[in-house]
């Protein structure tokens, strides 16, 4: 299991890569591998603020769809393009061509975990 130490983690299995005032967000590895093979995103929230804890959008694997909870609040910036045709890079670089939303930071997340709290949140 994947889980870099340079990341930040959310108890919805969230990922949040802060870089100044911007921050990369997708789904973790962990994630990816409970929802199985990944088949489409729908996330529609370009241009809204979208507060730390609220739905930014779903992911739909091939049996379920699942809430995609923002980290942080935030104004979501854009939304990965590479995948509008390739969901399944989430499932196979969940933390680097597989990243889903890039926001602009308006207020820091209030229960954001590190690496080694988030793997024993997991179990890991």
């Amino acid at each position: 299991m994947n889980i870099p130490d340079s990341l930040q983690y959310t108890k919805d299995h969230e990922w949040i890569k802060i870089n100044g005032s911007t921050a990369l967000i997708g789904i973790t590895d962990f994630a990816q591998s409970e929802l199985g093979d990944i088949v489409y995103l729908d996330i529609n929230t370009v241009g809204e603020e979208v507060k730390e804890h609220a739905v930014f959008g779903t992911v739909e694997a091939v049996k379920t769809v699942s809430d995609l909870f923002m980290p942080i609040t935030g104004k979501v910036l854009e939304v990965n393009p590479l995948l509008e045709s390739n969901p399944e890079k989430v499932n196979s670089d969940p933390y680097g061509d597989g990243w889903m939303i890039k926001a602009e930071i308006k207020g820091t997340g209030s229960g954001l975990l590190s690496a080694k709290e988030y793997k024993e949140l997991i179990g890991k």
